[in-house]
């Protein structure tokens, strides 16, 4: 990502058990509908990716296309459509 905008909470990583290294960190998808749905695709970080580590956040290089929740309300979903 280039413009800063919050993908989620690290919540397992990828290790190499031959190096003991770090290859790729994963951020759990979104609920859909409180869970009932199902979850959205999990979004896999490799290590090269990662820009900087902080004591809160992590800086990521993400180029695949990721699009944010719209807000909108209960009702205007459901009589739009969408």
């Amino acid at each position: 990502m280039k413009d800063g905008s919050r993908l989620g909470t690290v919540c397992d990583a990828e290790i190499d058990t031959n190096t003991a290294s770090l290859t790729a960190i994963i951020i759990y998808g979104r609920l859909k509908f409180l869970g009932i749905m199902g979850r959205e695709d999990d979004i896999v970080i490799g290590w090269k990716d990662i820009e900087v580590i902080g004591e809160d956040t992590i800086l990521v290089n993400y180029q695949e296309c990721y699009k944010p929740r719209r807000k909108k309300g209960f009702f205007s979903s459901i009589f739009s459509g969408d």
